[in-house]
């Protein structure tokens, strides 16, 4: 199986590298499902993806160049057949289908509405920690980064986690969207649920 990270703009480098972290322990069993972490440039090579992560960065910029090299087209082609898509921070925004002031070129995949930066500039930066609803073992590490806010959520989304009474993490089939940046800590349990997720 393999899971592409959009490899445009943003911290795809770190998805990739918690990936490799969350399967190291299930090597054996990774060999034999043939699990493989990869960088997406050309829609191309969405064709054998099982997943996608969409990494944080600049919205504004990743979509225009997902825009500019086909992926748009694609990514919403293989989101209908089934393919698992991952949008941590930048990526929750380029996958909503409404953004509060907003007419940037996004997936709009996901029957959410979220508002950019909401949580601040960044130096208001900060981490916490998250209870996630199918996640066992304790609150899950969060670090929110110019994070967004995810202002409504429609019906075919369940809300996964919260913040401060806020959504920050939403699952919509096999769509993901949350506003903090799992990456950027040493919990890989949510790359392991996405993992699960793609796999099906």
């Amino acid at each position: 199986m393999r899971i592409g990270a959009l490899a445009l703009q943003g911290d795809f480098a770190e998805h990739l590298r918690a990936l490799a972290r969350a399967f190291a322990e299930h090597l054996r069993a990774l060999a034999r499902a043939g699990l493989e972490g990869v960088q997406v440039r050309r829609p191309e090579q969405l064709d054998s993806a099982a997943g996608l992560i969409i990494p944080g960065g600049e919205s504004t910029t990743i979509g225009m160049l997902m825009e500019r090299f086909g992926l748009i087209e694609k990514i919403r082609a293989r989101a209908q057949e089934g393919m698992a898509i991952w949008g941590t921070c930048a990526g929750a925004i380029l996958l909503a289908k409404g953004i509060v002031g907003s007419s940037q070129p996004r997936l709009g995949l996901m029957d959410i509405t979220v508002e950019r930066n909401a949580y601040g500039r960044q130096i208001d930066s900060f981490e916490t920690t998250v209870e996630i609803k199918g996640i066992e073992g304790g609150p899950v590490p969060a670090v929110f980064i110019r994070a967004p806010v995810i202002k409504a959520v429609g019906p075919a989304c369940e809300v996964l986690a919260e913040h401060e009474g806020e959504p920050v993490l939403v699952r919509e089939g096999r769509l993901l969207a949350g506003a903090f940046h799992p990456e950027l800590t040493e919990d890989l349990r949510l790359h392991r649920y996405f993992a699960a997720l793609a796999k099906g």
